[in-house]
Formats: C-alpha cells, sequence, structure tokens
C-alpha cells in the first residue's frame, strides 16, 4: 500500500463515502459499471484516509472515472494519464495514486507513455478498460481488436496484428501483472485488492463489455455456459487446471504449454505450476500469450515481484543531495558558471 497505516481516530470509511454527487454517464449495462462498484468497495478496505487517494485518467469511456469517485483527481488528455500520474506521486509520495484508462488511450497514443512507468516501477496502480473497441468515439477499432474485426473505421475488417496488454506490460518489466472480468466480481475485487497492496507499479487488465459497440467481445469468459472451458484460474504454487469438473490442465512440452485430460496416466504433478514470484518474467509471459481458441486464457495475477520504486529512489536521492549541500538557491544556480551582462 502507498501509505503509512492511518492513525486511529480516523472515521471508518464505507463504498457510499467514495460514491460523487456526479450523473453517471455510461450506457446502460456497460461494464464500466461493475468495476466503478468494486473500485469503491475495495478503497474503504485499505485503510488509506479518503483525501490521500488520486485517480488520473487519459481520453475515453473508462476516463471518466475520476468524477465518479469522491476522491481527487485529475480528467487529463488522450494517452499522457501515465506521466500525470508519474508526476503526481514522484511529488506526492505519501498518496494512493490509480491510472484509468482504456485499450485505446493505454495503447495508441498513450503507448510511450504507459511503457516508461512501468519500466521505472513507480507505486502506481492502473486498471486497462479493454473493450477491444473505441468506445467513446462510436465505435472505430482498437489496437487490440481482432484481424477482421468489422468497425467504422474498417468497415471490411481489421487487418493489424491485436496489441496483447498483458504481452505489453510483462515486456516493459512490470512488477504486478493481472488479469479480470468486468462481471466476475468476486475474482475482480480480490485482483484490485491485489494491485493496490502491491508496492510498486500494478496493472491490471480488466475484460470490460461495450454492449453497444462491441457486445459479446468477452462471452467465452463471462458465459457461465462456456467460461470453464475457456478461462483457468491462476493461484500461485497450484498446478493450472480448469473445466466444469476440473478435468482439464495445461502442462509443457518444451517450452509450448498444451491442454491435457486428467486421468489415464496424467496426474496434477505433471501439469504447469503458477509461480508469480518468478524474478524470471518468461513463465508469466508464456500464460499472457495463451489465447482462445486454441487455450483457455488465464485470470488472475500473472506476476507479483519486488523491484526498487522510482518514487521513493527520487525522493531518496533529492533528500540525500540536500543533505549534504543544503536546500540550495535559485537564484545563485542562475547566475553561476558563464554569465554575462548585456546592456
Amino acid at each position: 500500500m502507498s501509505t503509512s497505516s492511518p492513525a486511529s481516530n480516523l472515521p471508518i470509511l464505507t463504498a457510499k463515502d467514495f460514491a460523487s454527487d456526479q450523473e453517471i454517464r455510461w450506457c446502460p449495462r456497460c461494464g464500466d459499471y461493475s468495476i466503478l462498484a468494486q473500485m469503491k468497495k475495495v478503497l474503504p478496505t485499505l485503510g488509506v484516509p479518503r483525501e490521500n487517494f488520486v485517480f488520473v485518467s487519459g481520453i475515453g469511456c473508462s476516463s471518466r472515472f475520476p468524477y465518479y469517485v469522491n476522491t481527487y483527481g485529475f480528467h487529463g488528455i488522450h494517452g499522457r494519464a501515465p506521466a500525470i500520474a508519474s508526476g503526481v506521486k514522484t511529488a506526492r509520495p505519501d498518496l494512493q495514486v490509480w491510472v484509468i484508462t482504456g485499450d485505446g488511450d493505454a495503447l495508441s497514443i498513450g503507448g510511450n507513455h504507459l511503457m516508461h512507468m512501468l519500466r521505472r516501477n513507480l507505486d502506481l496502480k492502473v486498471i486497462l478498460f479493454n473493450n477491444r473497441i473505441y468506445g467513446l468515439t462510436k465505435g472505430q477499432y482498437s489496437p487490440t481488436s481482432l484481424v477482421g474485426h468489422r468497425t467504422k473505421s474498417t468497415p471490411v475488417g481489421s487487418v493489424d496484428n491485436p496489441l496483447s496488454p498483458l504481452c505489453y506490460a510483462i515486456g516493459s518489466e512490470a512488477t504486478f501483472v493481472a488479469r479480470a472480468v468486468d462481471v466476475d466480481i468476486k475474482h475482480l475485487t480480490t485482483v484490485l485488492e491485489r494491485a493496490a497492496h502491491h508496492q510498486g507499479t500494478a496493472f491490471v487488465e480488466v475484460y470490460q463489455d461495450c454492449n453497444v459497440f462491441n457486445n459479446g467481445a468477452w462471452d467465452y469468459a463471462t458465459d457461465k455456459a462456456k467460461k470453464a472451458d475457456n478461462v483457468v484460474y491462476l493461484e500461485h504454487g497450484k498446478p493450472l487446471v480448469f473445466g466444469k469438473d476440473l478435468k482439464k490442465g495445461i502442462r509443457l512440452n518444451g517450452m509450448h504449454p498444451e491442454v491435457v485430460e486428467l486421468g489415464k496416466g496424467i496426474t496434477e504433478d505433471d501439469l504447469l505450476f503458477h509461480d508469480e514470484k518468478s524474478p524470471e518474467p518468461s513463465l508469466a509471459f508464456l500464460l499472457s500469450r495463451m489465447r482462445q481458441p486454441d487455450y483457455p486464457e488465464p485470470l488472475g495475477v500473472f506476476r507479483d515481484v519486488a523491484a526498487p520504486i522510482y518514487d521513493k529512489v527520487v525522493n531518496e536521492q533529492v533528500a540525500s543531495v540536500i543533505a549534504k549541500n543544503g536546500p540550495g538557491d535559485l537564484d545563485a544556480l542562475f547566475n553561476s558558471g558563464d554569465t554575462w551582462v548585456v546592456e
């Protein structure tokens, strides 16, 4: 968690305390409602004063989020939420800062900013709403849209290779990487809690349904009749088993995962065991590459490791220099070195 334990006389907060007075302007049945609801459940449990939360967003449907939580917030410009949040956290390391973004906002114009935030490992919490579409601008394809997807900007089908948010995050050395689904309330809540307590950049992709412009994009992971065979929940130290009767599993054949059925000589000991704590990101990256329809898609925490935290190290550097050289004199700095007078 980003802040120290609060004083015992702090008021006990509830989800209602984090509900703002703003009218929520998302389409009916939008998956964003569920993410907002679970966030408001999690925030009161973190022991952080309400005035110490900051939500920063860019542009998109998801980026209206700061208006709907009764905390400090900043609605930024397209793709720049990581840069804004980095500045806030570095200047005020006592705050818990959340970045709310979407697949278009974060992975198109914001891709460069997101990458550097992840590699620096600032103590930020990033929630990426992935609906595989540009929703706010009415249905253009996004960096995560599938090949062949027909939209207003790809009327005969997209030819772009879709970007995987988790592959991107793991490749950028993010220290916490997870995936959840908007309507899987209990699991989503658990993932958000873990992200909030992680020391460093926590990156969470949420499969979120845009029921207007890309309805059903995640049916295989949300439909109760289908999901058991299409997703596998990750648990640290446990084998990858899935299916309605948990009779299927994932094992490695060399460097390649394969789906097997338990029984007939195959036991759980033969399966791939999840290790979210490994400093080597290869396993997490392999899991992030498992995609439908060839594999069940993993949900949960892919990676959770410790590394130096950028904002902490920067502030330690500043404190060290001040202790050695004093607080400094800006006027003296401007007039140091080579100077001249224009008459």
